[in-house]
């Protein structure tokens, strides 16, 4: 039912784009019902049950419908906030949140919909950790676009764990563009026939727009004297890190460990990560989400987590609460890339995709590129690197050159067969008896 209620959403969103301003006055309920319904659409994933409920005829989409004509005008985005820290915000007025789609329900929301009239409403999912660089670049782009072409654009941003993002995008979610945490979540996309196959030759640097490596975040003072890779085996290390089921994070830092000691063999790698996560006390959805649980909860002694993450939660949280990190040697490169759905942009009018293309190129300028290192990201341009202190990093690796192709990697790694999925399982069978045996 549910799987039926997100294909019917999806198709009931590709339906409800570009109403124009200039219809009779007496169409303006069934339009702006339209418009509630695209609305919903997006919402449907997060919200299933209401669905019925806001389907164009019902008693409450018509009087949602007739509240949000009384109230129309702008809005402001939000979202869940860093530890200590305010929400990002959506771009352009577009809209923030997380989810996939947060529920920001009320007439308000319906007419920020409805206010988009003749401008380009793109909906752009990524990942938890990109909200602030995403929610300044976009209202950057707005600004230009508008001044370059004289078309309106307005942004849709929805945040939330990579996995996530790429399950619900396959599921029916109306997005136009997708900036994901690594490239197997684009893959699975593309292999479900949404995008393009080459998608990486689209845009430059094979559509990645920002990098990041892993980081290990510990307490104030570093009382368990955490150094590098090697202690968060040790038995007296509690570790804190995302699901890598669920967060693009988790998958990077879990490729990470094993790439640190694979240069001992298979066996050796093996052994320390089925180590590491025997210390991992809990794995949260998201990276951003995994910082809360560290942060403002004081579980675990170390947080792995992408660098660009703990860079922007000590710059957001008070200075009582920054906490140190260390950045490894011998880590690797994490690529974040960017595509455009082109299923769901293949029935929209050619300006909605010509304004997503020109989005995505506008990524890689430097006043881009600022706001992503800005926020902690590694970037193209060595002076930006340097102003914001991020530090050198010696034995950078991909993981493509140093552990195979993406294909590859999702089948060793991360199936339900792989190394990871064993990896969880055995751990979890351990302190699942230890847990009955205390008992």
């Amino acid at each position: 039912m549910l799987r039926a209620r997100r294909r019917q959403a999806a198709a009931a969103a590709a339906a409800g784009v570009g109403t124009s301003s200039s219809q009779e006055p007496a169409a303006a309920p069934q339009r702006l019902l339209a418009l509630l319904w695209r609305h919903t659409a997006l919402v449907a994933l997060s919200a299933p049950a209401y669905l019925p409920l806001l389907q164009p005829g019902s008693a409450w989409a018509a009087a949602a419908a007739t509240a949000a004509a009384a109230q129309l005008g702008g809005g402001s985005g939000g979202g869940a906030s860093p530890p200590g820290g305010g929400g990002g915000g959506g771009g352009g007025g577009g809209g923030g949140g997380s989810g996939p789609l947060a529920r920001r329900s009320g007439a308000q929301e319906v007419a920020q919909v409805a206010a988009a009239g003749k401008s380009i409403l793109l909906t752009l999912a990524s990942f938890a950790v990109t909200r602030k660089a995403y929610g300044k670049i976009t209202k950057m782009f707005i600004k230009e676009y508008e001044e370059a072409t004289g078309r309106q654009v307005r942004f849709r941003l929805t945040f939330a764990g990579s996995g996530t993002q790429a399950r619900a995008i396959m599921d029916g979610l109306p997005v136009d563009i997708a900036a994901l945490a690594l490239p197997l979540d684009l893959i699975k996309i593309a292999d479900a026939g949404l995008l393009r196959a080459d998608w990486p030759a689209a845009f430059p640097s094979n559509s990645v727009v920002c990098e990041s490596v892993c980081a290990i975040v510990v307490r104030k003072g570093n009382p368990k004297n955490i150094c590098g890779w090697e202690d968060l085996a040790r038995d007296d290390v509690a570790v804190i890190t995302a699901n890598p089921k669920t967060a693009g994070v988790a998958r990077w830092i879990f490729l990470a460990l094993w790439g640190a000691k694979l240069g001992k063999g298979t066996k050796a790698a093996m052994q320390y990560v089925t180590k590491v996560f025997d210390q991992v006390l809990v794995q949260p959805r998201d990276a951003r989400e995994a910082s809360d649980v560290f942060y403002r909860q004081g579980m675990g002694d170390a947080l792995l987590t992408y660098e660009n993450e703990v860079f922007f939660t000590n710059m957001v949280v008070p200075e009582k609460d920054r906490l140190p990190y260390i950045v490894p040697d011998n880590n690797i490169r994490i690529q974040c890339p960017v595509a455009l759905i082109d299923a769901n942009l293949a029935g929209e009018a050619p300006e909605m995709r010509e304004a997503a293309t020109a989005f995505c190129n506008y990524l890689y300028t430097r006043e881009a590129q600022r706001e992503f290192a800005a926020c902690g990201f590694r970037t193209p341009f060595p002076e930006l690197q340097a102003e914001f202190g991020l530090p050198n990093v010696k034995g950078l690796w991909t993981a493509e050159k140093k552990l195979g192709g993406w294909k590859d990697i999702q089948r060793e790694f991360f199936d339900d067969l792989s190394i990871c999925s064993e990896i969880l399982r055995d751990v979890g069978t351990r302190k699942l008896a230890s847990r009955m045996a205390a008992r």
